[in-house]
């Protein structure tokens, strides 16, 4: 999955600062001059995705039908706890759902959600 970042230095700082998923890899889009791609570790093996094209007015996310809906990253009870108190204290808008889900929004616009349950399991049941 990738995702697009209007502004590198800030994308990097959400995600790898705020919420804790390191940075593995920033190279040269062989796609568009100028460009970046760039890579989060988000846990399990998986990686997240960005690029930035600069120079390309592309406008501000949105929501359509039949494209993204939201990113859901599985993390441990304990992480989501304290991924929790870090989006209320940077001011991160959110919306907790059932006890064990946080929804909100990247600097770009793109929703996330944050599950508390591990890799494989939804709300404390076996789904893989």
């Amino acid at each position: 999955m990738a995702l697009i970042s209007s502004d590198v230095e800030r994308t990097i700082k959400f995600y790898q600062e705020l919420l804790e998923f390191p940075l593995t890899e920033i190279i040269e889009n062989r796609d568009y001059k100028g460009s970046s791609h760039f890579f989060f570790d988000i846990g399990n093996g998986n990686l997240l995705a960005f690029f930035d094209f600069p120079g390309l007015d592309l406008g501000p996310y949105q929501e359509v039908l039949g494209g993204l809906h939201h990113v859901a990253i599985s993390v441990d009870p304990a992480t989501w706890e304290r991924l929790r108190g870090k989006l209320e204290m940077a001011g991160v808008p959110h919306q907790i759902e059932s006890g064990a889900s946080i929804y909100f929004k990247d600097p770009d616009g793109a929703r996330l959600e944050l599950l508390a349950d591990h890799l494989g399991e939804m709300y404390g049941s076996r789904v893989l």
